[in-house]
């Protein structure tokens, strides 16, 4: 036993943790352990828009999400949700979702890490480690930017149409339920919860408010300080959704202008860093074997 090599070691250990792991997997899952209520409400909320490998995942850490909420504590709590309802809850996400899909990743990650140094590969375990860290926040990173990208593209369009009802003699309000109903989308998604709140009492300045403050948008800043401002200075509402919808549009040329501009440098650089070198040594080696020189011969002498 004690001549066995490193190599079988290692794979002894890495057969031994799949195993310890696989077993736990599978306790977990098929475990008929009572939850709380809410999470067990956040385990089947969605569940319907969650995919396969999703609730997979939120069964098997939806247990441990009691300790991954008690560790971040309220602060942190409070910010995450904020960026769960930023990304309008992708899939059914919810707070305790997140939480259990955290653990998992973590669990993951770490014994990857542990798998990695028994093989030597310390490399390797620090990149699962940040696996198990960052996963779940880059998942929730990623459907806020397609959240905002999706509402920057709709808004301008969606601000022309609402324009042209509120010209046809409907009261905002009316007109803004009317137009929401025709499109679909999360900037849809968000008036409908807008128009909710005011139906709930909320004034319409603070449901506006709470409007922007869920979605970390640029136009959506744009929009809601817009309309506050022309409703304190009594300005048409027709002709100030007409303007804010222009001057998001402008504002889109002069970013896509920028963008263009930044391109420009990192393509040169990835020329000169790139095709240059090989470029020259494609020259080079042709002018070398096309002058039919023996380098055998030249070596020799």
């Amino acid at each position: 036993m004690t001549d066995l090599p490193p190599l079988a070691w290692a794979l002894a250990l890495l057969a031994g943790l799949a195993a310890l792991g696989l077993a736990t997997g599978i306790r977990l899952y098929r475990s008929e352990t009572t939850l709380p209520p809410d999470l067990s409400l956040a385990l089947e909320v969605g569940a319907s828009r969650a995919r396969p490998r999703q609730q997979a995942v939120d069964r098997l850490g939806i247990r441990l999400a009691p300790t991954v909420l008690r560790l971040m504590g309220p602060k942190l709590r409070d910010a995450k949700r904020r960026r769960i309802d930023q990304a309008g809850n992708p899939d059914g996400l919810t707070l305790d979702r997140y939480a259990a899909r955290r653990a998992v990743y973590g669990l993951f990650g770490a014994l990857m890490a542990l798998i990695g140094l028994a093989a030597g590969a310390p490399f390797f375990s620090l990149l699962a480690l940040g696996f198990g860290w960052f996963a779940a926040d880059l998942a929730l990173r990623q459907a806020i930017r397609d959240r905002r990208r999706e509402i920057e593209r709709t808004l301008p369009d969606f601000l022309d149409v609402l324009a042209v009802v509120v010209s046809a003699g409907l009261g905002f309000r009316q007109a803004l339920e009317r137009v929401a109903e025709r499109y679909r989308g999360p900037w849809a998604d968000e008036l409908r919860i807008t128009l909710r709140q005011m139906d709930m009492g909320v004034s319409r300045r603070e449901a506006f408010a709470q409007l922007r403050r869920r979605n970390s948008s640029e136009q959506v800043d744009q929009f809601v300080t817009a309309l506050q401002q022309g409703e304190e200075l009594g300005a048409p509402i027709a002709e100030t959704l007409v303007q804010i919808a222009t001057d998001m549009r402008r504002t889109d040329a002069q970013n896509a202008r920028r963008k263009a501009a930044k391109t420009v440098p990192k393509a040169t650089i990835a020329t000169i860093a790139f095709l240059l070198p090989g470029t020259l040594i494609l020259i080079v080696a042709t002018f070398v074997l096309g002058s039919g020189t023996d380098f055998g011969s030249v070596l020799d002498g």
